[in-house]
């Protein structure tokens, strides 16, 4: 399965990768380098946090080229009364008596502590291409469902604003 990204998106991983190979990556290998020359390797902390820094920059140099290689680069084409990539959706909660309101973005732009949500979560697909005053049902899993209704939609945009996940 490959990711539905942006072109912003893919810039941002772009200028990630290019640090972490050309800024990043000497650092690393310098600090592994001098955390070496401390002595005793079985005993030499620093070496070994040098050690996992170093891998895990790796880890996310792997990451970033696999997720550029296998994008699929897809754009907003929602009209201007549906729920679309980047909007704010203001939804009325039936079971909980309170409305709440969310943005919907890639899944490589989530962030689910500031009501940022992925269009592939339960929610953010429920809304994608829903209309203000539409009640819909949304599947959490087999055992699960609640009920939302629409309430105000603020079109949004692909402005560079929104950073990307890290691990």
């Amino acid at each position: 399965m490959y990711d539905e990204l942006t072109e912003i998106d893919i810039k941002k991983m772009k200028e990630e990768l290019e640090y972490r190979i050309t800024k990043l990556r000497p650092e690393i290998l310098e600090e592994v380098k001098l955390t070496r020359s401390y002595g005793d390797l079985s005993e030499n902390a620093e070496y070994h946090a040098a050690k996992r820094e170093r891998g895990k920059n790796e880890s996310r140099i792997r990451f970033l080229r696999n997720m550029i290689k296998t994008a699929v680069i897809i754009k907003d084409e929602s009209t201007t009364d549906t729920v679309g990539l980047f909007d704010t959706v203001t939804y009325y909660l039936e079971e909980d008596d309170c409305e709440e309101q969310v943005k919907i973005v890639t899944t490589l732009r989530r962030d689910p502590f500031q009501n940022i949500i992925s269009k592939e979560s339960p929610l953010g697909s429920a809304l994608m291409g829903k209309k203000v005053g539409d009640r819909l049902s949304v599947k959490v899993n087999d055992n699960y469902s609640y009920f939302i209704e629409i309430r105000k939609i603020e079109k949004g945009k692909d402005d560079d604003s929104l950073e990307i996940r890290k691990f």
